[in-house]
Parts: C-alpha cells; sequence; structure tokens
C-alpha cells in the first residue's frame, strides 16, 4: 500500500498555501526567487532578473545564502547562550539583507521564508532575528516602524514552537494563454 498523507498534513499544506496567497504579489515573487537561490532551485539570475539592478541584487543575495547550508547545521538545540553567537549572528545579517530589499513587509512573511530556507528549527530563533535585523539603521525609519509593528506579541513571546517541516514550497508556475488553450 502506497503511502498516504494524513488529513491533518493536508490541512496544514492549504494553510500554508493560503498564508502565501495573503501576501502581496511582490513579496510572493521574492520569496519564490529567495527559494530558488537558497535552494539552489534553477537558474535563480535567468529567472528572475529584470534589469541590472535585480541582477545585482540576486548576485549579493547568492553570496550570502552560501552561508545557508552551515547556518542550517549550526541552529541550537538549546537556548544556552553558548551555543547561539555562531547561529544567531549570519541569521540576523541574512535576514537584514532580506528586509532591506523592501519585499518581505511583515514577521509573518520572512518566517514563512526562513523556515522554508533553514527549517523548523529556526521558529524559535526567528522573533529575535527580524527584531534585530529590523531595528539596523540600514532601514528607513518608518519601514523599521512598520517591520517591529508586524510581530505580534503573540509570535515575540511564544513558550513554545512546533518542529513540523513545512510542506509547501512556492515554485515559479509558467503563465498559461487561456486564450490558445480553449481554441485547442
Amino acid at each position: 500500500m502506497g503511502s498516504r498523507k494524513k488529513p491533518a498534513e493536508g490541512a496544514m499544506t492549504l494553510a500554508e498555501m493560503k498564508e502565501f496567497a495573503s501576501f502581496p504579489a511582490a513579496t510572493q515573487r521574492y520569496i519564490r526567487r529567495s527559494l530558488d537561490v537558497g535552494l539552489d532551485r534553477d537558474d535563480a539570475m535567468t529567472r528572475w532578473s529584470r534589469d541590472v539592478v535585480e541582477a545585482a541584487s540576486i548576485r549579493a543575495q547568492a553570496r550570502l545564502y552560501r552561508s545557508l547550508p552551515a547556518l542550517r547545521e549550526l541552529v541550537p538545540e538549546d537556548s544556552g547562550l553558548d551555543s547561539i553567537e555562531p547561529f544567531i549572528a549570519p541569521l540576523i545579517t541574512i535576514v537584514a539583507f532580506d528586509l532591506g530589499q523592501g519585499r518581505l513587509p511583515s514577521f509573518s512573511a520572512a518566517r514563512f521564508l526562513y523556515e522554508r530556507l533553514v527549517g523548523a528549527e529556526v521558529r524559535p530563533w526567528l522573533p529575535a532575528a527580524f527584531c534585530a535585523a529590523a531595528a539596523l539603521p540600514h532601514l528607513h525609519p518608518e519601514l523599521r516602524r512598520k517591520l517591529l509593528q508586524s510581530i505580534s506579541e503573540a509570535a515575540a513571546t511564544a513558550s513554545g514552537w512546533s518542529n513540523r517541516q513545512p510542506a509547501f514550497f512556492p515554485y515559479w508556475v509558467e503563465k498559461v494563454d487561456t486564450g490558445q488553450s480553449l481554441a485547442n
């Protein structure tokens, strides 16, 4: 008998899809692009760069994201301060870069991305990394305010986090010419 997903897994995947659909189009595009870069899916430069500015951004993102495999290995298993420095500093740097691109307008969008780039194990560390990155002076004060206001008290003060890995990884989908498909 083949393996089947449990109904709860299907419901969680659908919830992830709905969350992704709730993000603005620019955020959806940036998340898909970031997953292509960070998970080494396809040629991100060919698929996503529309001009020289975006090409430069993708190259810079690829340089930063090269540290993701090592970062995944460094996720602390406990909250001991001695184990977080090698992990949290690079995570804040990557989050700061992505927030600086102006396409992740909220904690939920950043959480959605990093749960997929790093894994479910990153959840306890995301509020701290997000708040630290969102407070850095390279961001415009108004953007800093909006980002910091986007994290809910519940997210910032959670007493526990799910270790369930995300199931939905948004991917580029080619547009279908509906006029032509109706003619066939």
